[in-house]
């Protein structure tokens, strides 16, 4: 039997920094808690788009990475006006909402080229929203063998980008 190797060289930068990204994590998520409606926040403050991981924003709202990712290039899609519901929405803020899911599924395809993508909206709490009060879209690249036993048995996702790797490869910026 021939074992196959899954080689993850950035782990080892992970592991020798795991307590200073344990607590980078635990104060994104507090923040996160601490600000009910984080996506508003993001929409209204471009100039801490980077930090917030916006790889695109119009007038009407942005694109953005998930901090918590099913899959490398996880972007999450809303308008800037916060509203429960996609019917909340005239159909003119619809239309505008299906604009930057659009140029978010042509960022992942040029950047990123995946195989297939899954796009959807999770409506309500009881849905599995995580911003109820705010209607986002999600985004998620998806590969052949891009999920294996790990996420099965481990109960752990195994991304092998980091999100400012994402970030810089999405809007073509670098370390500023």
């Amino acid at each position: 039997m021939h074992n196959k190797n899954i080689w993850s060289p950035w782990r080892y930068e992970y592991i020798r920094n795991l307590s200073s990204e344990l607590d980078d994590a635990s104060q994104s998520l507090q923040k996160d808690r601490n600000d009910e409606n984080f996506i508003a926040t993001y929409f209204q403050t471009p100039e801490h788009d980077r930090s917030s991981l916006v790889v695109y924003r119009n007038e009407y709202g942005i694109v953005f990475l998930n901090r918590y990712p099913y899959a490398n290039g996880h972007l999450l899609v809303a308008l800037g006006e916060a509203k429960p519901s996609l019917l909340s929405y005239s159909e003119t803020q619809r239309s505008a909402l299906w604009n930057l899911v659009e140029i978010g599924a042509s960022m992942l395809k040029e950047k990123l080229n995946p195989q297939g993508m899954n796009i959807g909206i999770n409506e309500g709490q009881a849905s599995g929203a995580g911003v109820p009060q705010h209607l986002h879209a999600h985004i998620i690249p998806r590969w052949s063998g891009d999920t294996n036993f790990m996420a099965t048995v481990g109960n752990v996702r195994v991304i092998p980008a980091s999100l400012e790797t994402m970030w810089e490869q999405l809007t073509g910026k670098s370390e500023e």
